[in-house]
């Protein structure tokens, strides 16, 4: 087993990276592009926990990197024609989802983010990263509003830890909406195949959607299916049909999160996204198999454009100077 705690600056295939290093693990955070965290792995045990492009996949990537590594999107999901009302103004949103009339995923995960410092002790290797935004940033032209997101990402022999923070920078009242579009390999471990894994999320109520094609919530809930009983008790295929589906977030034992157990590696890859994340979506690809996308999220779709409580949706206003923050973790729980 490798012991080395570094960080350093490098490539992942053509595109400029930040990598982490300590003891069995490495990560590569990719600033140009999101600041998306494109690699976790265990070099060990040949372990690679998220979906990554290949070296010929890398245009395609860029052209859309939304689904793989660890994308941010603020703010996230859909918004029905780009409507976006928010304290007494309506401010329009491109609509980039043009066969649905929707604006989707926000725009922190195509913008290019600051580097502010990476380093290492003898604990573990870190890097931070920002995106701020005010008048004059292509991303104000339409959410104006005067922001600073910060990622940090610590790796060291506990796994993977993430701290996301929003800062409202400016006098408006600030909408904080936002997800993160996870991209999960299933299988993880080399020498497994689909029928190896098992995963569990800790979902609540599934929100409806409809009634048209739109995916776009009517403010009600829908009964859970066995086969979603079954994922939220675990041992549940991530491919068991497809999935474009939205839930209500309810912990199990105070913790909020999604593990993907693989039978055959006798390993066990946790997620846990911290309890402010209030809602989970999950989208598989049509249950095509190798990836799948737990993705925790503050608010409900299209949460501005929905009449309800904003305490209910994860509506969240951040006042000038306020913060919002969490943390989540991805590690491993080897069972042989």
């Amino acid at each position: 087993m490798s012991n080395a705690i570094r960080a350093y600056e490098g490539t992942y295939h053509d595109e400029q990276a930040i990598w982490l290093q300590a003891g069995p693990y490495e990560a590569a955070v990719l600033p140009r592009i999101g600041a998306n965290l494109i690699a976790f792995r265990d070099t060990d045990r040949g372990y690679s926990f998220l979906r990554e492009p290949g070296e010929a996949e890398m245009d395609a990537f860029r052209g859309n990197p939304g689904v793989h590594g660890i994308p941010v999107l603020f703010p996230p999901n859909r918004y029905d024609a780009g409507k976006f009302p928010w304290e007494g103004t309506t401010y329009q949103l491109p609509v980039n989802e043009t066969a649905r009339g929707n604006h989707l995923h926000g725009f922190a995960h195509t913008t290019p983010w600051k580097v502010e410092r990476f380093g290492a002790d003898e604990a573990a290797s870190r890097v931070a990263l920002t995106l701020s935004v005010s008048e004059g940033h292509e991303v104000y032209a339409h959410y104006p509003f005067d922001f600073t997101l910060t990622l940090e990402y610590t790796l060291s022999e506990e796994g993977l830890l993430q701290r996301v923070s929003v800062r409202n920078d400016g006098p408006k009242r600030l909408p904080c909406l936002l997800a993160f579009h996870t991209a999960i390999n299933a299988p993880f471990a080399r020498g497994s195949e689909t029928a190896d894994v098992a995963f569990k999320l800790t979902i609540g109520d599934r929100w409806e959607m409809g009634p048209d094609d739109r995916m776009l919530p009517t403010g009600r809930f829908q009964p859970l299916s066995d086969g979603e009983v079954k994922m939220r008790e675990g041992g549940q295929s991530p491919f068991f049909e497809s999935m474009d589906n939205h839930y209500t977030a309810k912990t199990q034992n105070g913790r909020n999160y999604m593990e993907l157990t693989d039978s055959r590696a006798g390993a066990k890859l946790v997620y846990d996204v911290g309890t402010a994340y209030r809602m989970w979506m999950i989208w598989n690809n049509g249950a095509r198999g190798g990836f799948f996308c737990p993705e925790p999220q503050i608010n409900l779709v299209n949460a501005p454009n929905v009449d309800l409580p904003a305490e209910d949706i994860g509506l969240i206003g951040l006042e000038q100077g306020e913060l919002w923050e969490e943390t989540s973790r991805l590690y491993v729980i080897r069972q042989a």
